[in-house]
């Protein structure tokens, strides 16, 4: 038995013992969110080897940041860990009850999925957010973070583990793969008889990675090719204020914008005032034809361009000659995870809604709200983009299935 089986078999035996210990799981949640605050200092010092690896190794500014840990991150961290303890149980919630006519009492009612497992790459606070919600969720984790961040992986997957335990818990409700190797990821791929789901946190090329090779379920996430079209009835200034937010409030997250699309009708006046904006964060702009004859300082636009994820200062900038073309150019680069049309135009704003097919549609507001804390759900695992399951920001809801519960006095079908 490999060593990532071995993990797998532990993870059943805690689920089994979890779906008898629900009342613990606040206790443990507090007790992480406590651990997270005392043992700062420890995280923080094995945080700064990963950033002085990434540094050596090149990583980009935006990376850096995605794998920063900081004393204020690490309090939301845990500040988001008591959130989720705060959070209604769904385990346990009937759905839909009814009795039939020859007596039986049916109820559905939410359950566990069982067993998750997560391959994520360089954000150590995804170790505590997704541990955390399997757990208040009643399920376990076995966890699979990037070479970038193991040592803070580590540190934080240690804390959790000792936080559980001390309150009752099996300390195997939440594991750690040691293996940062591409085989290790192929093998949990692989794990049928332990995992019940996994779930890739990533760029595109993670994610599709782990929906063509795996043989466990795969609930698809993240990759953001997101867009913002500025229709010819925007408000200019709203419009640069959205496009502004949407792309640099933190551009390395898959709510981050990659490319605008602005109406031909408009595009004069309202470029210049986009582009002066972005330009308080030296955003790149790469344009078409149309867009570098108003914006020169544009460098000309590729067709990869439309398709990138740049998760960094750079966006794509399209004129387009109407709403049609527009959503044309949308369904085919966008991801499916946010799209956001600003208009005074009530219309063309339901148009946009009504066929953009994406998991968040927005109008007249940034696409960075996509996001589970945002929505009023607490903390989510991560951006479904897919149509089976769950789609958008994944809560705890979304972690649990469902069985049906049937009460009978002896009855038997003739």
């Amino acid at each position: 038995m490999t060593a990532l089986e071995q993990m797998g078999q532990r993870a059943k035996e805690a689920s089994r013992a979890l779906n008898s210990l629900q009342e613990k799981k606040n206790d443990g949640l507090l007790a992480i969110a406590k651990a997270l605050r005392e043992r700062m200092a420890e995280i923080l010092a094995h945080n700064e080897t990963d950033l002085q690896n990434g540094k050596a190794n090149g990583m980009t500014d935006s990376l850096m940041d995605r794998l920063r840990l900081t004393p204020e991150r690490i309090t939301g961290m845990a500040h988001g860990v008591e959130q989720i303890a705060g959070m209604t149980d769904p385990v346990g919630e009937v759905l839909e009850g009814k009795r039939l006519p020859n007596g039986l009492r049916i109820e559905k009612v939410r359950v566990p999925l069982g067993v998750i497992g997560i391959i994520y790459e360089a954000r150590p606070n995804v170790t505590a957010d997704a541990a955390a919600l399997c757990l208040k969720a009643g399920n376990t984790v076995i966890l699979r973070g990037g070479k970038e961040a193991f040592h803070s992986n580590q540190c934080i997957t240690t804390v959790m583990r000792e936080a559980i335990e001390s309150v009752g818990l099996p300390s195997d409700c939440i594991q750690l793969v040691q293996d940062t190797s591409r085989e290790s990821a192929r093998e949990l791929m692989g794990l049928t008889a332990y995992l019940d789901v996994l779930i890739p946190r990533g760029g595109a090329g993670l994610i599709r990675s782990v929906v063509e090779n795996s043989r466990v379920p795969v609930i698809q996430t993240g990759a953001g090719n997101c867009h913002v079209y500025v229709d010819a009835y925007a408000d200019v200034d709203m419009a640069a204020n959205i496009i502004f937010n949407a792309k640099t409030q933190r551009p390395s997250v898959c709510n981050a914008i990659e490319t605008i699309l602005v109406h031909k009708d408009i595009a004069e006046r309202a470029l210049p005032v986009i582009a002066a904006k972005l330009k308080e964060k030296n955003v790149e702009l790469r344009g078409c034809e149309k867009t570098r004859a108003i914006l020169p300082e544009a460098k000309p636009a590729t067709e990869d361009d439309w398709a990138t994820e740049y998760l960094d200062y750079i966006l794509a900038v399209k004129v387009v000659d109407s709403i049609e073309e527009a959503m044309e150019h949308i369904a085919r680069y966008s991801t499916g995870h946010s799209e956001c049309i600003v208009t005074e135009n009530y219309t063309n704003a339901n148009r946009f809604t009504e066929q953009v097919d994406c998991a968040a549609v927005y109008v007249n507001a940034s696409t960075r709200f996509t996001d589970g804390g945002a929505f009023g759900m607490g903390a989510e695992i991560g951006i479904s983009t897919q149509k089976l399951h769950a789609r958008g920001p994944m809560g705890l809801a979304q972690l649990t299935s469902t069985k049906f519960i049937v009460r009978g006095s002896g009855q038997i079908r003739a």
